[in-house]
């Protein structure tokens, strides 16, 4: 693949590479602190970043009290930020420099933006701490209602006021806005009018020195700025070199997300430095444009984009391909962490614990009614019932689970379906299908009733609609509810039987679980000891298996049938299926991110408990071909499964595939807008 090609490109994707920098302060000598400034700006520019961000004051230093108000200080002050502004010239880089500027007798603490040779404009702080060590209102004026005004620096003439975005005119997904320090401590901050006015990125220069228990402070305000403003948030805070005359300075650089941490610096650093992230402002877009209230909080709040200043610039991008700076989770609906994994698999168990456990009590059935095929999908519907009925205080032999073995059912998933049962104490009952089966396959006039090997999709059909009926008549004959298998990712696929089929029941318990995730909740139910030793082990030998459908007999060389052959690797469609449910990403842009989660099998961090076989990697090429596939199925030719299902729990925000909830689409649709502009974009 040419490295050239514009694919490769964080640029073509929508993504901006911030960088939150720390450079060593020289208290109160702005030429020195420049002379930092610029070795990091260089830095950023051979790390390929788009923005950079320094501190509050950095020009100058922070804690330097009462030489802010010295005339030869703000005169060397101006003499530096010229000196960086030479030399941005021919670097790639937007700066954000704190400097402390002089305009109409007043001295303000200012972010300048700067880039290519050009002050782009200076925005003043609006929120002045005045109380215990702070004391900034004696020296420094309040930004506050400046609006559409200019100021003179570095010789030259710039914008000035609190009313400033700037974008790129050449990158319409570069806008971003700047506050100082305390403006985002207060009720009210800037960058929220900012994000409202239109900026993706929200940028904070802060001085902060540090106390026990602040940087948690901060991480909590820039997590939840960056997710209530819907927008990328990179935080700077002083570092080594500032004065310690009463205070102290650890230099956390943060970069946040939609309220995820991207990237965090390492704090009390001896030298200077910077940390990078790619922060998606497609995805950003997509938020807000999915997010009515976002729109409606512009409206009332008098449409800040009409009174906002939007400042222009070129930013030239070349397109190259600067390879990624942003964890992409391989396993979207996983998290990586043993902790927020843990916390997430308890959540979402419980969660189809409460749900099967209302609709229980609300239709007044005496029984749940379960088809158990010692697969993934029926092991898990299991066990959730099996603890909604202790949470009632209802024995397990109120759930009746029925193996119904087919054609191409092995003795090892019979085996482990009778196991399963035994282990949870259930009413358990076993039903051959196959002499019904092979009557309609007859009254079909269907080639395998006359014993040719005919294994075609009827085939597999009449076993799986004959499990179905089966199950709603003992049903009826029992005063019990259908318990439903299916997943989130067998719904995003189409991979289910219409009707009297696996798509159907009167519960669904496991649509909002994609299948990449039950394989973690069932591992969390036997780490966490939900169940005894019994059950567990039975659990693990599920774990162990396959994935297959077992319709087809297998092969003369003793091969199954291979679900994951046929429909791509769930991990795989579990990304797709993400990615465009919840964030609406063009294809090209999916292909992308997996690209980058998953062409190397050693990079990056693996949620806890996968096994070392199942840590693979895949190449472009095959990413490309099941995407193309997901993209036919998910769009062209499963939505009318969709559009009919059961009701069940949502799970994961990472959405749903209700036709009530989190997606409605037409059933007679098409994919060709989705395939050709993958095709379009791709090498």
């Amino acid at each position: 693949m040419a490295n050239t090609h514009p694919f490769l490109s964080i640029h073509r994707h929508q993504m901006i590479r911030a960088g939150a920098c720390t450079p060593r302060a020289s208290v109160g000598d702005p030429a020195a602190n420049a002379d930092a400034t610029i070795a990091l700006a260089r830095a950023g520019d051979a790390e390929g970043a788009d923005l950079l961000v320094f501190p509050e004051l950095n020009v100058t230093s922070y804690a330097i009290d009462d030489l802010h108000l010295q005339d030869a200080l703000q005169r060397a002050t101006d003499a530096a930020l010229a000196t960086i502004v030479a030399a941005s010239a021919t670097l790639r880089p937007v700066l954000i420099a704190g400097a402390a500027l002089v305009r109409d007798a007043r001295l303000y603490n200012c972010a300048i933006v700067i880039a290519r040779g050009r002050v782009l404009g200076v925005v003043p702080k609006t929120f002045l701490p005045n109380y215990r060590e702070y004391y900034e209102k004696r020296w420094f004026a309040s930004g506050a209602g400046l609006t559409g005004l200019e100021i003179a620096v570095a010789g030259q003439t710039a914008p000035f006021g609190t009313d400033l975005i700037f974008a790129a005119s050449d990158l319409p997904h570069f806008l971003f806005h700047a506050e100082i320090c305390e403006d985002y401590w207060a009720p009210t901050p800037p960058s929220t009018m900012g994000a409202l006015a239109g900026a993706l990125i929200c940028c904070n220069l802060s001085a902060s020195n540090i106390v026990i228990g602040k940087a948690r402070e901060r991480a909590m305000l820039c997590a939840s700025q960056s997710a209530r403003a819907v927008c990328g948030y990179v935080y700077s805070a002083a570092g080594p070199g500032e004065s310690t005359t009463d205070l102290a300075w650890d230099g956390q650089g943060m970069i946040h997300e939609l309220g995820e941490l991207l990237v965090e610096s390492a704090r009390f650093a001896a030298a200077d430095g910077a940390v990078y992230a790619d922060i998606d402002c497609g995805r950003l877009i997509q938020e807000r444009l999915r997010a009515p209230t976002f729109n409606d909080s512009s409206l009332l709040a008098g449409r800040p984009e009409a009174r906002f200043r939007r400042i222009g610039f070129e930013h030239r991008p070349d397109y190259a391909d600067v390879g990624s700076r942003r964890e992409i989770r391989r396993f979207p609906f996983v998290p990586n962490t043993p902790e927020r994994l843990d916390e997430d698999c308890y959540e979402a168990f419980n969660i189809q614990v409460q749900g099967i456990a209302k609709r229980l009590e609300a239709a007044g059935a005496q029984r749940l009614v379960i088809g158990i095929s010692g697969g993934l999908d029926s092991t898990h519907a299991l066990i959730v019932a099996a603890k909604a009925l202790d949470r009632l205080g209802r024995p397990r032999t109120d759930i009746l689970g029925y193996t119904m073995p087919g054609f191409a059912t092995s003795e090892g998933t019979k085996g482990n379906a009778w196991a399963l049962m035994r282990a949870l104490g259930i009413t358990a009952q076993e039903i051959d299908i196959r002499p019904a089966a092979h009557q309609m396959l007859g009254d079909l006039g269907h080639p395998f009733a006359q014993g040719q090997p005919v294994y075609d999709v009827t085939f597999e059909n009449v076993q799986a609609g004959l499990r179905t009926d089966y199950l709603f008549r003992l049903a009826n004959h029992n005063n019990g509810l259908v318990v439903g298998t299916g997943d989130l990712s067998e719904l995003a696929l189409g991979w289910c039987t219409y009707g009297v089929g696996d798509q159907m029941s009167h519960y669904a318990v496991n649509a909002g679980v994609p299948k990449t995730l039950i394989q973690f909740l069932i591992r969390w139910c036997i780490a966490s000891n939900q169940f005894d030793a019994q059950t567990d082990t039975v659990l693990a030998a599920i774990l162990d298996t396959e994935i297959s459908p077992e319709l087809v007999p297998a092969g003369a060389d003793g091969a199954i049938q291979s679900t994951e052959s046929k429909i791509g690797p769930y991990a795989l469609n579990d990304f797709f299926t993400h990615y465009a449910v919840r964030h609406g990403m063009a294809p090209s842009k999916i292909a992308f991110l997996a690209w980058h989660a998953w062409r190397d099998a050693a990079a990056g961090r693996w949620p806890r408990d996968v096994p070392e076989a199942a840590r693979v990697a895949y190449d472009l090429p095959t990413i490309r071909e099941w995407l193309e596939k997901f993209l036919v199925r998910f769009f062209a030719t499963s939505q009318f499964k969709r559009s009919a299902i059961p009701n069940g729990p949502k799970v994961s925000a990472g959405g749903a595939l209700s036709p009530r909830g989190d997606w409605r689409a037409p059933s007679d649709g098409t994919a060709a807008v989705w395939l050709k502009e993958l095709a379009d974009a791709l090498p």
